[in-house]
C-alpha cells in the first residue's frame, strides 16, 4: 500500500512488500560470498521491515541480506523503494542495477531488456554509521536498518510518466490559478516513440500535444500555463483536493494536488491570506514494535490523536514520513513540515565542512523535493537541526539549501531549528525563525527555572532586532521536558514526574501564545521514541521520553493539558 488512492490504471504494477529471505551478513563479506546471486540460507522475513526487531538482531549494526523471487512479462522494468536504511545496493539476477544512500526517501531504479519468466531481485541495507552518515553516530533516534517502506515493480510500456509536479500561481484573490505542469517522461522502447500526453486536473485539461522521446531516454517537458478558474482552496477547514492524471497511449500516472497559498509577511504566517498560529507536535514515525517500518493503520491513529489534541500542525521530526502519511495529512487538512535527518548536534565542524557531507545533504533535499512536491500539506520545508549555526562556516551550506528549495520546492517556508537562538548567523537564510529550547529541563546558563522563559523572550526579540531580522515570524519548533509515564508526584518540581512535564508545557505554551512576536509551538514531542543503546543522552530506558504520549500512544498528564489549551487557542481566532 504506497498511496491513499490507486496511482496506475494502464500500467501494470506488483506489490513486492510481504515474504522476503533474509541473511544477516555479520562479517560484511556477503558480496565476495556471492550472495548477489542468491542466499544460500536465510529466514523468512516480512517486507517492510527493520531487522532490529528480530530476535537476536536488536543492536545489529552492518549489512543485511534480502531476496525475493518474482515472475514478470519482461522488457522494461521499474522499480521502486521507499525507503531502505541507509545504503541499498541492488542486484537483479546476479547483475548490479542501482545504489541509493539514504534511509528516507524513495529512490527508484529502470532496467531495460528484462527476460520474461521469474527473477531474482537482492537488496543489500547497510545501516553501518562512519563520518559522513546520515545521521551521525550521536543522534538521538535509533539507528534502524532493514527495507522499512514498500517495494513495487512495474511494466513499462511505451512513453511512461514517471512525474508530473503541478506548478501554479493563485491571483491576488485566490479565485483563479495560473497551471502549469513539469513532466519527467521516459521511453520505455529501444526506438524513438511519439505519443499524445494528457494532463488532466479535476475536469481540466491543462495539455493535450504528441512528444516524441528518444528510445530508452528521459525528457522532462514544461507545458504552458492555463488559467483555471474558480479552484476550490485546500485549507485546514476545507482540504479540498484535486485529482491529477497524467497518461499518454500506454501508461497513466494519477496524483493528487491542492490549490493553497503560505507566506511569511509583516511578522505573520498567512494561508490563503488569513493569519494563523500554528499548533502543533513534533513527531517520530516510530513505534517500538515495528520501528520506522509503521504501519498505515498506526498512522491513521497518530492523526486523530493530534487531531483531538488541538493540533493543525506537525513536524516530521526528523526526516520525510511516509507518502501515505503525508496523503492522510492532505486529506484532512493538517500542516506539516518536513527536513531532512541532518540531526545537527551530531555533526563535528569538520563534518559541517565537508563538501561530501554538504553535496549529500543538498541530495536529500532534491530527493524530498522531487517525491512529495505535490502535497499540499507540506507548508514548511526544514534545511538542518541543530547545526552549530553560530559558526561562520554553516552560513555556505545553509544558503545553498535555501536557494535549491526556493527554486525547486514550490511554495513553502523554508527553515532550520535553531538551538543557537541568541548567536545564530544563518537565520538570513528563513523565511521564519525557529527555536529549539529546553528552559526548565536542560540548563542553558541559566538558573534551571521556567523563569528563565521569561527572559529569553526579550533576548530573544533583542537579538533579532539587532540582526535585522525582527519582523520575520517565530516559532518554537523544540520545548518540553521527559516523563516517566505513570509517575505522579505531588510536588511539582520534581522532574520525570508528569506532573512537572505538565506544568512546563502550560508555562511554555501560555507564554509563547502572548508573546506577539510569535506564531506557532511544536511540542517536543507526540510520543516517546527509543533512542540509542551505544551512547550517553540521558535517556532513562533508553528511550527519548519527553513524549506526551507514551511509546504505545497511552496519554501522560500533559496531553489533557496541550487539548484544553490548543483548543482554547484555536476558539479566539
Amino acid at each position: 500500500m504506497k498511496r491513499l488512492f490507486k496511482n496506475h490504471y494502464k500500467r501494470k504494477v506488483e506489490m513486492l512488500s510481504g515474504s522476503w529471505k533474509f541473511l544477516a551478513d555479520t562479517e560484511s563479506n556477503g558480496e565476495v560470498r556471492g550472495w548477489q546471486n542468491g542466499l544460500p540460507s536465510g529466514d523468512t522475513v516480512i517486507v517492510p521491515s527493520v531487522w532490529n526487531n528480530e530476535l537476536g538482531l536488536l543492536n545489529f549494526e552492518g549489512c543485511g541480506w534480502y531476496e525475493k523471487k518474482f515472475t514478470s512479462e519482461g522488457g522494461t522494468l521499474l522499480f521502486e523503494f521507499e525507503s531502505v536504511m541507509t545504503l541499498a545496493t541492488v542486484w537483479l539476477d546476479g547483475n548490479k542495477i542501482g545504489e541509493h544512500y539514504g534511509a528516507f526517501t524513495q529512490f527508484d531504479i529502470i532496467v531495460n531488456d528484462v527476460s520474461c519468466g521469474e527473477h531474482t531481485l537482492i537488496v543489500r541495507a547497510d545501516n553501518r554509521i562512519d563520518k559522513k552518515s546520515f545521521p551521525q553516530r550521536y543522534t538521538d533516534w535509533y539507528n534502524y536498518g532493514g527495507i522499512a517502506r514498500d517495494v513495487s515493480v512495474s511494466e513499462l510500456k511505451g512513453i511512461t510518466v514517471l512525474s508530473n509536479h503541478i506548478k501554479y500561481e493563485l491571483s491576488e484573490d485566490l479565485t483563479n490559478a495560473n497551471v502549469s505542469s513539469l513532466l519527467e517522461l521516459y521511453n520505455a522502447s529501444a526506438e524513438a516513440l511519439t505519443s499524445c500526453v494528457n494532463v488532466k486536473i479535476g475536469d481540466t485539461v491543462i495539455y493535450n500535444e504528441s512528444v516524441t522521446v528518444e528510445g530508452y531516454s528521459k525528457l522532462s517537458l514544461e507545458t504552458p500555463a492555463v488559467l483555471m478558474e474558480n479552484v476550490k482552496l485546500w485549507d485546514t477547514e476545507t482540504p479540498n483536493l484535486y485529482t491529477v492524471v497524467t497518461s499518454t497511449e500506454t501508461d497513466d500516472y494519477i496524483d493528487k494536488i491542492g490549490f493553497r497559498k503560505i507566506e511569511a509577511k509583516n511578522g505573520n504566517i498567512l494561508l490563503n491570506n488569513r493569519s494563523i498560529e500554528l499548533l502543533g507536535v513534533n513527531r517520530h514515525e516510530e513505534h517500538p514494535d515495528w520501528g520506522f517500518a509503521f504501519p498505515a493503520k498506526l498512522m491513521k491513529k497518530d492523526i486523530d490523536l493530534m487531531l483531538d489534541m488541538g493540533c493543525n500542525t506537525v513536524r516530521g521530526s526528523h526526516y520525510p514520513n511516509s507518502r501515505i502519511f503525508v496523503d492522510m495529512l492532505d486529506e484532512r487538512g493538517i500542516l506539516f513540515w518536513s527536513e531532512i535527518p541532518m540531526w545537527g548536534c551530531g555533526f563535528s565542524w569538520e563534518a559541517l565542512q565537508d563538501p561530501d557531507i554538504i553535496e549529500r545533504g543538498l541530495n536529500m533535499h532534491k530527493e524530498m523535493t522531487k517525491y512529495y512536491y505535490n502535497h499540499p500539506s507540506i507548508i514548511i520545508w526544514g534545511m538542518h537541526n541543530e547545526i552549530d549555526t553560530s559558526k561562520d562556516f554553516t552560513i555556505p551550506l545553509t544558503k545553498q539549501y535555501y536557494e535549491h528549495l526556493r527554486e525547486f520546492g514550490g511554495n513553502r517556508l523554508i527553515t532550520h531549528a535553531s538551538n543557537h537562538p541568541l548567536n545564530d548567523l544563518c537565520m538570513g537564510y528563513n523565511d521564519i525563525v525557529c527555536i529549539n529550547i529546553y528552559h526548565g529541563w536542560y540548563n542553558y546558563g541559566g538558573t534551571g527555572s521556567l523563569k528563565d522563559w521569561d527572559k529569553f523572550v526579550v533576548d530573544l526579540k533583542n537579538y533579532l532586532t539587532e540582526k535585522g531580522w525582527f519582523g520575520k515570524p517565530v516559532v518554537m519548533s523544540e520545548f518540553g521536558a521527559g516523563a516517566l509515564a505513570g509517575f505522579h508526584s505531588h510536588f511539582d518540581t520534581v522532574r520525570w514526574s508528569e506532573e512537572y512535564q505538565r506544568d512546563l508545557i502550560e508555562y511554555c505554551l501560555e507564554l509563547f501564545h502572548k508573546t506577539d512576536y510569535m506564531r506557532g509551538t511544536y511540542v517536543w514531542q507526540f510520543c516517546n521514541i527509543r533512542t540509542s543503546y551505544s551512547m550517553d543522552l540521558n535517556r532513562v530506558r533508553y528511550f527519548n521520553n519527553k513524549g506526551v504520549l507514551d511509546e504505545y500512544r497511552n496519554p501522560k498528564s500533559s496531553y489533557f493539558k496541550i487539548k484544553e489549551l490548543y483548543h482554547r487557542y484555536a476558539s479566539e481566532k
